[in-house]
């Protein structure tokens, strides 16, 4: 039952933050052109992570293909990871944060998975039941 609450907790709080995110990236286009060129990226990249943090979401809650879910996963670990990077490089330690909370979460959600969903990930560990021996 732990399992249960911490996959949909995880990923409720995951899906939440990438949801953010991309409003962030539409609603306030200028603010988030400026921050991604001080860390050294170019400015169309907005509209490119928008549509794929989207999708990733989409794709996690949906589920619609476990293959294509485990993708969404491999996605936004390395976006985190390279988030993290980026920030630190940049000696923003701050801008780090968000990045280090979204991996907690998705190892989280990922770890989790196979306890609440039907279709199970071959690449996630397998659900624990667990007997009570009298």
């Amino acid at each position: 039952m732990f399992q249960l609450y911490a996959y949909w907790i995880s990923t409720a709080l995951l899906c939440l933050l990438y949801m953010a995110s991309a409003a962030t990236y539409v609603v306030k286009t200028n603010w988030v052109r400026q921050a991604l060129t001080e860390l050294g990226y170019p400015g169309y990249l907005i509209p490119i992570l928008t549509t794929v943090k989207i999708l990733a979401v989409a794709a996690i809650v949906s589920r619609i293909n476990v293959a294509l879910s485990d993708l969404a996963y491999a996605g936004m670990f390395y976006h985190l990871l390279l988030s993290a990077s980026a920030h630190l490089n940049a000696r923003k330690p701050g801008g780090a944060l968000p990045a280090a909370a979204g991996l907690v979460l998705l190892i989280a959600s990922f770890m989790t998975q196979n306890a609440a969903r039907e279709l199970a990930s071959p690449y996630a560990p397998a659900a624990v039941e667990h007997q009570v021996v009298n």
